[in-house]
């Protein structure tokens, strides 16, 4: 998707969904990873992840731009705009906009979610997948504070 079909695709749902037009600018941020977009009161354009743009389907993007959106003509008309508030609950539940970003598989050095290493609680068994390794001396179980031991390197690596 390029910029002026993202820009085009929020001014249409804009109008069809808030029947408000979208008069300002929707763009692509490649440095937004935990997100599906971003808000901006002060000049009120619109950021998106591209990455998760390009893993999701067209109506998970769809309820992506629904939330902005909310944001936005909330922001705009003097309403409660901010996550917690009844009004902006009130509109994402009405158009169907996505509360929560799905979850991205980021791709790129150091972004893998690959773990390499296991280590396990002596007492209560619980299961610590690492990507580093760790000292077992220095670190305990987080449910019961028991030893931990070091069971080996996970498959597929």
């Amino acid at each position: 998707m390029t910029q002026e079909e993202l820009q085009s695709l929020v001014e249409e749902i804009s109008l069809v969904t808030f029947r408000r037009p979208f008069r300002h600018q929707a763009i692509f941020n490649g440095r937004l990873k935990t997100t599906g977009g971003r808000y901006h009161l002060t000049d009120h354009h619109l950021d998106f992840n591209p990455t998760l743009f390009a893993q999701v389907d067209a109506d998970t993007i769809a309820g992506i731009i629904k939330h902005e959106l909310c944001h936005y003509h909330l922001h705009l008309s003097g309403q409660g705009y901010r996550h917690q508030d009844a009004a902006f609950k009130q509109l994402l539940k009405k158009t169907g906009g996505l509360r929560y970003a799905p979850r991205v598989e980021a791709v790129g050095k150091g972004h893998t979610l690959d773990y390499r290493w296991l280590y396990r609680c002596q007492t209560c068994g619980q299961e610590y997948p690492r990507k580093r390794r760790l000292n077992t001396q220095r670190y305990r179980c987080s449910r019961c504070r028991g030893n931990l031991t070091f069971c080996g390197a996970l498959d597929g690596k």
